[in-house]
C-alpha cells in the first residue's frame, strides 16, 4: 500500500496544482490542447473544478493507503472502493478529451495514469490474495 500512497501523492500534486490555478484564474502553462481541455465545459461540475474533486479523492486514497500500510485491514477496502470509480471516471474523461474535445491535457493524462495505476495496484493485490488462498 505504500506504492499506492506514493501514486496518490503524485495525483494529489497534479490535481492540487490544477485546482489552485483554476480557483485563482491563473493560466496553466501548457499548449493549446491543454487550454482547450481545461477551458471546456467539462472542467467543472456546477462551478466546482473537476481537479478539486480529484484532489479530495486523492487525499482520501492517500489516507486510506497509509492506514492500510500500518495494518488497518478495512483501509485496504477503502482504497479499492475509491480507486475503482476514480479509474472509471478517468477513462471517461480521457474519452471526452479524445472524442468530444479533440484535445489532450498533459496534466489530465497524468491524473488519469495515476488513477489507472491505483486501480491496477488494487486488482493486482486482489489477484495475489486470491492466489494465496
Amino acid at each position: 500500500m505504500l506504492v499506492a500512497a506514493m501514486v496518490a501523492v503524485i495525483g494529489l500534486a497534479d490535481s492540487g496544482y490544477l485546482t489552485v490555478k483554476h480557483l485563482r484564474g491563473d493560466y496553466v502553462r501548457c499548449d493549446n490542447d491543454c487550454s482547450a481541455v481545461l477551458g471546456s465545459k467539462y472542467a467543472d461540475v456546477s462551478g466546482v473544478p473537476l481537479a478539486g474533486i480529484g484532489a479530495i479523492a486523492y487525499i482520501a486514497v492517500l489516507i486510506a493507503a497509509v492506514l492500510a500500510a500500518l495494518g488497518y485491514r478495512r483501509a485496504r477496502h477503502a482504497v479499492a472502493f475509491l480507486a475503482m470509480p476514480m479509474a472509471v471516471t478517468s477513462l471517461w474523461l480521457v474519452y471526452l478529451q479524445g472524442f468530444v474535445i479533440h484535445s489532450f491535457c498533459r496534466y489530465c493524462l497524468l491524473s488519469a495514469a495515476a488513477c489507472i495505476t491505483l486501480a491496477a495496484l488494487v486488482l493486482t493485490e486482489w489477484l495475489l490474495y486470491r492466489r494465496a488462498r
